[in-house]
């Protein structure tokens, strides 16, 4: 499915889906495309607040981020 909007936007929308469901942000972990990383890096609209680098982990809106290595971005809600 094609992404409307940036990648921030998109998956701002998937984590608080995800959360409305019931799902921990520490449970999810974003793996995305090292296209997707660099976009959330440069993204000059979001709040500083909004991501996180700490003991060589990224972090967005305290989900972790999981660098390259997919096809295409997704959002791990953990669990079964």
């Amino acid at each position: 499915m094609p992404r409307r909007g940036s990648p921030a936007a998109d998956f701002r929308r998937q984590i608080e889906a995800a959360e409305a469901e019931g799902v921990s942000r520490g449970s999810m972990t974003l793996r995305l495309t090292l296209s997707d990383v660099s976009h959330l890096k440069r993204d000059r609209a979001l709040a500083v607040s909004d991501i996180s680098f700490s003991d060589g982990e990224m972090r967005f809106l305290d989900v972790k981020v999981e660098q390259g290595g997919v096809a295409e971005s997704t959002l791990d809600r953990g669990g079964s």
